[in-house]
């Protein structure tokens, strides 16, 4: 069974622990080379629609297709996308470069087919000159610079970024968000969670806001602005807070 011509595709996708639902028949088609926002209040769903598109954890029902490939299907999944979690998953042991190896050696990739990617984000990232020391060394930017190249450096099709630019400075921060824009106009689709809004009006193409594990409102930053405020002075931030407000949300 394939997905469709959308880089993420869900049908339906429901996660239930116990009584609780983490996600509600969630539909989703987000279009190749994007940014997509993926917005939510704390516990409206978002790391467990992340860990269901990314393999890590089975949905109760529905399907779910990521680069055209089920993501029940961990085995192939893994060539075809990139992660960086919340917290990023690195081995404090380890130099920042031979975790770039590690990483590469994870996938099957060989170190010289993405060694030249790598160093270039790292220097972007200003994080070079610090690839041989040991992590536990490094500051929490640095992890998180070092957790994003492990993420892209394989030039997978579809990345997930959650809150990708914690921990770090303004100038990287920066920088990061640039890269990521890169990313989509090289036809790299780009899944990005994060709390930080203004960064999402800035590099989003389009927008899903989950609550209640249900995907209340998607459109681009501006449109989903818009129809919070028919005077044009709302922004995304605006439109956040009223779609995830209780006990209505009058213009979902």
């Amino acid at each position: 069974m394939t997905g469709d011509t959308s880089a993420i595709t869900a049908r339906e996708i429901t996660k239930r622990y116990g009584n609780t639902v983490a996600v509600d028949g969630l539909n989703l088609d987000v279009p190749t080379g994007v940014v997509y926002g993926f917005l939510g209040p704390n516990g409206a769903g978002k790391t467990t629609t992340m860990r269901i598109l990314t393999g890590l954890i089975e949905p109760t029902s529905g399907d779910g297709f990521v680069d055209g490939i089920d993501c029940s299907d961990r085995g192939d999944l893994v060539d075809h996308i990139g992660l960086l979690p919340e917290e990023p998953p690195l081995y404090r042991e380890l130099t920042g470069r031979e975790q770039l190896h590690f990483a590469a050696d994870l996938r099957g990739v060989p170190w010289e087919r993405v060694e030249d990617r790598a160093l270039d984000i790292a220097d972007s990232l200003d994080l070079q000159a610090d690839l041989d020391r040991r992590i536990d060394g490094y500051s929490k930017g640095m992890k998180q610079k070092t957790a994003f190249i492990q993420a892209v450096q394989h030039d997978p099709g579809v990345v997930f970024l959650d809150e990708p630019t914690s921990g770090l400075d303004p100038r990287a921060a920066k920088t990061l968000r640039e890269l990521i824009v890169e990313l989509a106009s090289g036809d790299t689709t780009v899944f990005l969670s994060t709390h930080i809004l203004p960064v999402v009006e800035e590099i989003a193409d389009r927008v899903g806001v989950l609550y209640d594990g249900r995907l209340v409102s998607e459109g681009s930053p501006g449109g989903l602005a818009a129809a919070a405020d028919e005077d044009g002075e709302a922004d995304l931030e605006d439109a956040f807070l009223e779609l995830t407000a209780e006990p209505e949300r009058a213009w979902q």
